[in-house]
């Protein structure tokens, strides 16, 4: 059972990225699904939380800027981060809610001002 991120990448202060993910069925069709990020300095934590049923749960600092949907159909889960600011540079990744205790790679985020 893996994770896969995808959709990193440099990208100025004010620009926009959207991220995918690719999880398991098993995982993916049983469990809420979230975005984590880990910034330089600080421990991994939740962004947002997606339901089976899309509804979502952000944390309030990418309220606003960053929308995640899932596609059920596809297995994939997506972060649209818009308004990109420089703290939200670090390495993002998706795990279920709460989260396994192993992760995947993860996609680098790097937000230049």
């Amino acid at each position: 059972v893996t994770f896969e991120e995808s959709g990193g990448g440099v990208v100025q202060a004010g620009g926009s990225l959207r991220l995918s993910c690719s999880a398991s069925i098993l995982i993916f069709s049983r469990n809420d699904m979230g975005w984590y990020r880990q910034v330089p300095g600080k421990e991994r934590e939740l962004i947002v939380r997606i339901t089976s049923f899309g509804e979502t749960d952000y944390a309030d600092f990418v309220k606003g800027r960053f929308t995640a949907s899932r596609d059920n159909a596809r297995v994939k889960v997506y972060l649209q981060m818009n308004n990109l600011k420089s703290d939200d540079t670090g390495v993002y990744y998706c795990n279920r809610v709460p989260a396994e205790n192993y992760w995947g790679q993860g996609t680098q985020v790097t937000v230049s001002s």
